[in-house]
């Protein structure tokens, strides 16, 4: 491992003028310091932010919405009850990703901040644009096929590996940042970057912006009694997605009055589409419909190595978690989402 300065600021001012050129913020350090021994990162200074106080908080504001503070613990945030009670979805995504101890160490800032897990990043060794700019893509061609299916370019076939953010995007969630030039709202589905030309930029975050918060619109609770996150995996636990899906419908009677559906791990970033929410809009809800929008939105999906299976579990998975979301929300959230062992008798999860 690289030798670093390590800093401890104490607020949030003092974080911000700790800031430098290959720095890099250390909250609950569950993807940073296993990137660190491996040395596919490898900071010069590690600002650990872990102390700032008034970061944790989960609460509701005046105007409705829910703000969830950048250092709150995954678990904690699954398991809170405005959470629980107007963006079910959200704790539904948190309990699918990783495991208990993680989750207690994880924090909201981080999830969003998390590498990809692309082998070829994860090893030094490997050509990778992400981590050496220039270096072309060991990806392309490789022998690894769970990469993109949407949005990705000759540079970087990655996706992006967050749960968290899958029902963020699709419930509109704004990230608030902090940083040399003040403080600004960043809309979620805006804030992770497709590679384009430079896929060594991963965020919208300027040097030196330390992420403050997620905040949920007042109108997720619209959603609260028909949405589902769905995940796909190579085992029940403790895996990356292959495919995921965030669905939410809110129904006027026997009608879908509004809807939404975010797509996960076939991006770079979540990947929400407007043009299958539309199609869905005063419609009644089954399954020939579901799989009409399930197409729009995996629309312009291609093959990136051998993963053409992939466009297909995709538009499967999205399929189902909107037949899922109509379904209903379940009235407890099953510890272990999908998981054979969870109160979900009857009602298979499979893609």
């Amino acid at each position: 491992m690289k030798i670093f300065d390590f800093l401890q600021p104490k607020t949030t001012e003092e974080a911000l003028s700790a800031w430098t050129d290959g720095a890099a913020w250390l909250g609950g350090g569950t993807n940073l310091v296993d990137l660190m021994k491996t040395g596919a990162m490898a900071p010069s200074t590690v600002i650990d932010i872990s102390r700032l106080p008034g970061l944790d908080a989960v609460e509701r504001l005046a105007d409705g919405a829910i703000r969830i503070g950048a250092l709150a613990r995954n678990s904690d945030v699954a398991d809170d009850p405005l959470i629980l009670a107007h963006a079910p979805m959200v704790a539904e995504a948190l309990l699918s990703g990783a495991s208990g101890q993680l989750r207690n160490a994880a924090t909201v800032g981080g999830n969003l901040m998390q590498k990809t897990r692309c082998p070829y990043f994860q090893t030094p060794e490997s050509d990778c644009n992400r981590r050496t700019p220039g270096s072309g893509c060991a990806a392309q061609g490789g022998a690894e096929e769970n990469l993109a299916i949407l949005g990705f370019s000759a540079g970087c076939i990655a996706t992006m590996p967050s749960d968290f953010a899958v029902p963020l995007a699709a419930l509109g969630a704004i990230v608030e940042v902090l940083g040399p030039d003040g403080a600004r709202d960043i809309p979620l589905v805006d804030f992770h970057l497709l590679p384009g030309d430079d896929p060594s930029v991963t965020t919208a975050l300027s040097p030196g912006e330390l992420i403050l918060a997620v905040r949920l619109p007042a109108d997720v609770s619209d959603f609260a009694a028909n949405g589902r996150y769905l995940k796909v995996r190579e085992r029940t636990s403790y895996a990356f997605a292959i495919a995921s899906a965030a669905a939410a419908l809110r129904m006027d009677g026997d009608r879908i009055g509004r809807a939404r559906l975010a797509l996960g791990a076939v991006a770079a970033k979540p990947w929400r589409v407007a043009e299958a929410e539309e199609l869905l809009i005063g419609q009644v809800p089954d399954a020939d419909l579901f799989d009409r929008a399930a197409a729009a939105a995996l629309a312009g999906a291609a093959a990136s190595n051998d993963n053409a299976w992939k466009i297909e579990l995709a538009r499967r998975t999205a399929a189902r978690a909107l037949n899922m979301a109509a379904a209903g929300t379940p009235v407890r959230m099953p510890a272990l989402p999908a998981s054979p062992f969870g109160p979900s008798a009857g009602v298979t999860q499979n893609a």
